[in-house]
């Protein structure tokens, strides 16, 4: 059965995987071997939808499929009506910090805020004008005004005070600046200024890097700061479950650069956040919302510097000692990306040839037999079983098919004899080896 994917997709699944990233859209057409995983997801959200909380880690190898894990939630999540976000962490973006890092995270999420008619991100400013637009529509209805008239400035207060009522309703740290910088957002939109809308979203994606500059554009006495940046996610959550979303699902990636922090001080206060997070999760002190994060085994278990060097983290994360790799559970914090078996990997090939042949209006000659002997000599070149990886494979096999569609001549078994294989994993082991200051 051919597939059926809009032309977008299939472009951004072969740009992407050409270059050794996950697609931003389209990874549903690609999944093979997660079935489990994402049952499993799916019942999570279902609890997250009426009003619990979820936290989850993602651990897998390096190339094991952790950020196409979190690319396919993000697909499931928003057709289930939820607001979702992605962000990497990297040596300038983390949970804990003084120097404004932790805030540069905050503002890649909110950057990168995506719903299901806008999955690429960059949403924030469609849920604010919607949510405006349905205080406008309620406002109206509640006080008998005709919806043609409402937007005239004689019930701009009656609106303004509709929508501080709502912002009083949903947050509880930082409610009174967030409520006056929504009202100033509502300004700008409804009287068409760009400056004051633009500065708004400033402030509510935490780009104000001083008190006297916001407070100069939006008369607030607070910005949004690596101690408060939390309570904005939460405010945001709420906000928009207000509107009708499921909830707000945050995904974390490359966690390993928590992990890589020098100092045992900075490594054990970025950990202490997520066991605020954590608990906040499963104690109810948060409702609707969902933090995944991905990163390696290191990552989770190195006990000198991995999740489990703090003793409040390693007791609530040690896998269920009754787990095996036949009986698995599913339903607890840590996942652990089991490898795709060949089989899968076959599946995968198929579906990235056809893929391929659809973004470039060909249909290159290479059949079953040919994906079989490619596999066979990747899987059997010297230092395979310890150095390959999926995202190795994937764009060894994208790689042939450019140079066959750019050269019909080639000769496409000559091409798979000449694979080699290296090893393209970080040492994060090396890391043990720094002297910690």
């Amino acid at each position: 059965m051919a597939l059926k994917i809009k032309s977008k997709e299939a472009t951004a699944i072969i740009n992407s995987l050409s270059g050794g990233v996950v697609p931003r859209i389209g990874v549903q057409h690609i999944t093979v071997g997660r079935k489990l995983e994402i049952e499993a997801f799916t019942d999570a959200l279902d609890d997250v939808k009426n009003g619990h909380s979820m936290i989850k880690f993602w651990i897998g190898d390096f190339g094991s499929g952790k950020s196409f894990m979190l690319h396919l939630l993000n697909t499931v999540a928003t057709k289930q009506k939820f607001v979702v976000a992605n962000a990497d962490f990297t040596p300038d973006n983390r949970l804990y910090a003084n120097d404004r890092k932790a805030v540069a995270l905050y503002t890649a999420i909110m950057d990168n805020v995506a719903i299901h008619t806008k999955p690429e991100g960059g949403a924030l400013p469609t849920l604010l004008d919607k949510w405006i637009e349905q205080i406008v529509s309620k406002t109206a209805q509640l006080n008998d005004i005709p919806i043609t008239e409402i937007r005239d400035e004689k019930y701009f207060n009656l609106i303004q005070n509709n929508l501080m009522q709502t912002v009083n309703e949903v947050t509880e740290t930082g409610g009174f600046d967030f409520g006056v910088v929504i009202i100033k957002y509502y300004e700008g939109y409804i009287k068409n200024d760009d400056y004051l809308r633009r500065s708004a979203l400033k402030w509510l994606k935490g780009e104000y890097r001083t008190k006297t500059e916001a407070r100069q554009d939006l008369g607030v006495r607070e910005i949004v700061n690596d101690m408060n940046y939390y309570d904005m996610l939460k405010n945001f959550c709420r906000l928009f479950v207000s509107m009708g979303y499921s909830g707000f699902m945050v995904n974390l990636d490359e966690a390993v650069n928590l992990y890589k922090i020098s100092t045992s001080t900075m490594r054990a206060k970025n950990y202490e956040k997520i066991l605020t997070i954590f608990n906040d999760c499963f104690q109810g002190k948060v409702s609707n919302f969902f933090i995944n994060f991905s990163g390696t085994k290191e990552f989770l278990e190195n006990e000198r510097r991995g999740l489990f060097s703090y003793d409040a983290l390693k007791t609530r994360l040690e896998t269920n000692k009754f787990e095996t790799s036949e009986h698995r559970d599913l339903a607890q914090p840590v996942i652990k990306l089991v490898p795709l078996n060949h089989s899968e990997i076959f599946v995968l090939l198929k579906k990235l040839k056809e893929i391929f042949d659809l973004n470039h209006d060909v249909n290159l000659n290479i059949t079953e037999q040919d994906i079989q002997l490619f596999m066979e000599e990747m899987f059997n070149k010297p230092g395979a079983d310890e150095f390959l990886t999926p995202r190795e494979v994937i764009r060894d096999f994208l790689n042939i098919l450019s140079i066959l569609r750019q050269n019909p001549d080639a000769d496409k078994r000559t091409l798979i004899s000449d694979i080699k294989i290296s090893d393209e994993r970080p040492d994060e082991n090396a890391i043990d080896s720094i002297e910690e200051l």
